[in-house]
């Protein structure tokens, strides 16, 4: 499966959640597959979604928070993988669509190629680490992923899409900031 078909994939079987969702082709393709008032569509800011997610979680305890990530996007912060194991947040998701590949910025490798990031989320603590290669695979994961509690890592193994990307995001980002501080309001 292309990153794109497995963006679209989790996007699609969302239901309330608030979602981050790091920059680039995932952002956009996320908005092109289910665009709503909860997604928090980064725009420049390579790396962290995850802690963008993670303050989420932690503030709004009541919501479930899913970090849509990429691998090239989470080898730049790694440090919030431990923070995560450590503050423990039961409503927080993290899918990292890992396509070994800067995709936005053409595909150049990323070293994700030689590093298995389910064994470093494993390592780090995380109590629930699934590793999908396939979209069969994905598609029976996901809901039983989503209902168990967090933290919880999803590791989508896809290909770089080979087709355009989606376009850009329509809102510009403080409308953005603000659909997402309504969406989670209390």
């Amino acid at each position: 499966m292309t990153s794109r078909e497995a963006v679209t994939a989790v996007a699609k079987a969302l239901t309330d959640q608030l979602v981050v969702c790091t920059t680039g082709f995932i952002s956009r393709d996320a908005c092109a597959a289910a665009d709503r008032p909860g997604n928090f569509y980064m725009i420049g800011s390579m790396g962290l979604a995850p802690a963008i997610g993670l303050g989420l979680a932690v503030t709004r305890p009541s919501r479930r928070v899913v970090v849509f990530d990429g691998d090239g996007a989470l080898l730049m912060a790694l440090g919030t993988l431990a923070m995560t194991v450590q503050l423990k947040p039961a409503n927080f998701y993290h899918v990292v669509f890992d396509n070994g590949a800067y995709a936005s910025t053409g595909n150049q490798p990323t070293p994700a190629r030689d590093v298995a990031l389910d064994a470093v989320a494993t390592a780090a603590g995380y109590p629930r680490v699934v590793r999908v290669e396939e979209e069969r695979a994905l598609a029976a994961a996901l809901a039983p992923w989503l209902a168990g509690p967090g933290p919880a890592f999803l590791l989508v193994k896809c290909a770089p899409s080979a087709t355009p990307p989606a376009g850009r995001i329509p809102h510009e980002p403080p409308a953005i900031t603000e659909r997402v501080m309504g969406a989670a309001a209390p």
